[in-house]
């Protein structure tokens, strides 16, 4: 049966509308012809309102009785049994009349939803649990009556009545809110202009809240990329400097000035890893963003605008928060900088901030420093400074006329290789020492213009600046090397790290990681792929981002393999191949975590059958002996009365018809007791939770066992606080308590039932003076077909206290045992006592129930 949909009014404080609301809504249904019924509609004597309920049919309140006054509530079984399409039910926050089905309105709507009934409801903002500090801080009025959040966020359509304060405070003054005598009090406090106006902003954010949770749905089900401005969402671009705690707090003052706003801070590792970034200092801005309630992230990126801007538009952020540059004015000939890049490329969608900060213009010292890897730019200029460098210096010198002798020539030319190794690498440096040596020796070694040397020690000259270019481009090319392999893997240990961290807080769901490897390599999708053998179709264990799902890891833009047989596929963009290795440990810890589930699973199920196996074997045994036993002595006696070869007397009748009533009432038992567990296995017990007084079922529930007048001592006093329980599973309970207790207790010693009243809870406690239980299997006696020691086979088939058990914790209540002082065992049975004081529906405004 498809569970029934729920249509929420809400409203910011009373007498906006809601009622008048919903009551329109069901004429429009009824005049389309719905079957719409009014469940319970509370018009509170406004005219208006009742003349709505014209026209709509009725279901009958049920009338309760409690403190000597009679109360009105929703007849949910009415409703049940009528079961109309519609049902409309006013105030979903009401706390029901003691003894009522349940304790608050909202779970009797959830009934109706569960049995396929549609239900249309309304409640204010201030009944919404998570909202009553804050309401109490407005109104200085505290809502007794409210409702979990997430009732109202799991309903199909939350509408929002809205009206403005002085609107509502003239419906009001017009008396059509609260009768005459009432208005003046309530203008005066509740109804008070500043109080009705931050009702109204709570009641908009809250709805706000909702309408971006489907906007977010909408996006990644229609795979919309481009940024809606629907709401102010803040990206903070980190660098792991002390600027970004600055960085952080000015974008929550930013989100504070949009209502609804939101602050993203994302820290974007280069694939070689930053030498600035401080996991301590990233650490601190982590707490500090989410103390601030937004949310952090980690991903790589080579190229950090794009990156930057990549993320900004997945998360459909309508600003960039950046920190001016602190290179020094002359690092800027290497390039722009992240700042201008993501301002330039941003586009019209997003709006880019370059705050001010104490570290701006303090330098991050020189490209190579920070261990960056040569990129194509780099490549580029370190071939056009080993090719170019020596032609314009050689020009230079030319052109000068400077005469500075051969040596400081090889120096100026060693100094242009030196810098083409810093840039290039090691083959722009080694082309800069060739060119560099050829015009050596054609333009400052004599005789210029020729290839001749004439002096040997020229030769020597240029031959050991060859040499020493050749080493120093080497080394400092290998020195590159190492710190590039430095970098990366240090980025990839803070990625292990993070990876590893996430393990540790929980994050072991599939789903949950395959997010953490889109997320950080800024892909569009991923997805984990397997196959039963090598001819086998690739099939789809998990899958998170937008786009289409990944059907094979060869229509991937990375793939990366776990095994003969599985796959972890990434779509968005191709990544270097250093990033494998991350992608690797992902891609295991993946496995291990599909692996993990399924293991858990097979675990559980094998659980179940074992259990099944087990119960059904003890069943077996049970319907061989235990339950042929009471069927043989009932069918040897119904034979002896039958036959007529005997002539029995009455006495001799009289014993044969007792001993076939005892054994139909052992029957009777055993059966109820295997039915009880059958319902316990299954789930299917159901309590009907009502307050009693114990003083009226202990002594029903004794009742069926044998001599219990002088086999048990009663001692429950009536000034007893009554227990929230189920009268009939307390009642099956206790008796096979009690019965288990008199079957094992010595000839001539009753048992003891007595009961005690303890805070909020009572308990009955049932003693018996038998041989006791051992510690160790104190616990074990409660499991099904469990006999403790030389219990005789016609016993019983050691179902009484496991049913037992099983009824008190289906009531919220315990049963447990201990040792008797003296010897024996004691059963404890704690039962949660009723509420002393319930709450009753008041009329005054302060209540703010409409």
């Amino acid at each position: 049966m498809a569970r029934g949909k729920l249509r929420i009014y809400l409203g910011a404080a009373p007498g906006v509308g809601k009622t008048y609301a919903m009551l329109s809504e069901a004429h429009r249904r009824v005049e389309r012809g719905t079957d719409c019924v009014v469940a319970f509609v509370e018009h509170h004597a406004r005219p208006r309102t009742e003349v709505m309920l014209h026209g709509l049919e009725q279901i009958p309140r049920k009338e309760l009785a409690y403190r000597e006054t009679t109360f009105t509530e929703m007849d949910v079984d009415a409703v049940l049994a009528r079961r109309p399409q519609v049902a409309l039910v006013d105030e979903l926050a009401h706390t029901n009349i003691p003894g009522s089905r349940n304790d608050k309105r909202w779970q009797d709507v959830e009934e109706l939803l569960e049995a396929g009934i549609d239900v249309i409801s309304t409640v204010n903002i201030q009944h919404l649990e998570s909202l009553g500090d804050v309401v109490e801080s407005i109104t200085g009025v505290r809502q007794k009556e409210t409702l979990p959040d997430e009732v109202v966020r799991r309903a199909d359509q939350v509408e929002l009545v809205d009206m403005s304060p002085e609107a509502l405070r003239r419906r009001m003054a017009h008396g059509n809110i609260y009768k005459p005598d009432k208005v003046d009090a309530a203008l005066s406090n509740y109804f008070r202009p500043g109080n009705l106006t931050a009702l109204r902003e709570l009641a908009l954010l809250w709805v706000a809240d909702r309408v971006d949770e489907y906007l977010t749905e909408y996006r990644s089900e229609h795979h919309v990329s481009a940024i809606w401005g629907s709401r102010e969402r803040i990206v903070v671009g980190l660098t792991g400097g002390p600027e970004g705690r600055t960085l952080i707090r000015r974008a929550a003052r930013l989100a504070e000035k949009g209502a609804g706003g939101e602050v993203l801070a994302v820290y974007i590792a280069r694939s070689d890893g930053l030498s600035s970034a401080s996991p301590k200092e990233l650490a601190v801005q982590r707490t500090l963003v989410e103390d601030l309630g937004g949310t952090f992230h980690h991903v790589v990126g080579d190229d950090i605008p794009a990156a930057l801007l990549d993320f900004a538009r997945g998360v459909n952020a309508t600003q960039i928060v950046l920190g001016v540059s602190r290179r020094k004015s002359w690092q800027y000939v290497f390039g722009p900088g992240v700042g201008a890049t993501v301002a330039r490329e941003s586009g019209p969608d997003l709006d880019v901030h370059l705050i001010t900060h104490d570290e701006a213009g303090k330098g991050r010292g020189l490209p190579v420093a920070r261990g960056a890897r040569l990129g194509r730019a780099r490549m580029i200029w370190g071939w056009l400074v080993g090719l170019g460098g020596p032609a314009l210096l050689t020009l230079l010198l030319s052109t000068a006329a400077l005469d500075v002798g051969l040596a400081n020539d090889v120096l100026l030319f060693l100094t242009v290789t030196v810098a083409a190794a810093l840039l290039g690498g090691l083959l722009p440096a080694l082309a800069s020492a060739a060119v560099g040596s050829l015009l050596l020796n054609w333009f400052f070694t004599p005789p210029v213009h020729t290839w001749t040397i004439a002096d040997p020690k020229n030769i020597v000259a240029i031959a050991v600046f060859f040499g020493v270019a050749v080493s120093v481009a080497s080394v400092v090319d290998l020195a590159a090397r190492r710190t590039h392999q430095a970098a990366r893997l240090r980025a990839e240990s803070e990625i292990l790290s993070f990876l590893a961290g996430s393990v540790l807080r929980g994050e072991t769901s599939l789903d949950a990681l395959l997010e953490r490897v889109r997320e950080t390599f800024a892909m569009e999708s991923a997805a984990l792929l397997e196959r039963e053998n090598d001819t086998a179709p690739w099939t789809c264990a998990g899958n998170v981002g937008r786009g289409p799902v990944v059907e094979r890891p060869e229509d991937a833009d990375v793939d990366v393999p776990v095994g003969d047989h599985m796959a972890l596929a990434l779509s968005g963009r191709v990544l270097p191949a250093e990033d494998r290795r991350v992608l690797a440990a992902f891609a295991a810890q993946a496995a291990v975590v599909l692996d993990r589930q399924r293991l858990q699973s097979e675990a559980d199920q094998a659980k179940e059958l074992a259990e099944g196996n087990r119960i059904r074997t003890a069943l077996l045994a049970a319907v061989s002996h235990d339950l042929r036993t009471p069927l043989a002595g009932i069918k040897a006696s119904v034979s002896s009365l039958r036959s007529d070869d005997v002539e029995w007397s009455e006495e001799d009748r009289a014993e044969l018809l007792e001993a076939i009533e005892e054994g139909a009432d052992r029957l009777d038992h055993l059966v109820g007791n295997l039915l009880d567990m059958s319902r316990l296995q299954t789930g299917t017990v159901a309590p009907l939770i009502r307050e009693v007084d114990l003083d009226e079922v202990v002594p029903m529930a004794l009742v069926g066992i044998p001599d219990h007048d002088s086999a048990v001592v009663l001692d429950v006093p009536e000034t007893l606080p009554m227990v929230a329980v189920d009268k009939g599973l307390l009642e099956r309970a206790v008796a096979n308590v009690v019965e288990n207790a008199v079957k094992y207790s010595r000839v001539g010693e009753p048992v003891a039932v007595s009961a005690s009243a303890l805070a909020e809870r009572v308990e009955v406690r049932v003693v018996d003076r038998g041989p006791g239980v051992p510690d160790e299997a104190k616990d074990r006696i409660f499991e099904p077909f469990q006999r403790y020691g030389d219990a005789p086979r016609g016993a019983g088939v050691g179902l009484g206290l496991a049913v037992a058990r099983g009824f008190a914790e289906a009531m919220g209540g315990t049963l447990t045992a201990e040792d008797t002082p003296g010897g024996g065992l004691t059963m404890v049975l704690t039962l949660p006592a009723a509420r002393s004081h319930a709450s009753v529906p008041a009329e005054l405004p302060a209540t703010a129930r409409s």
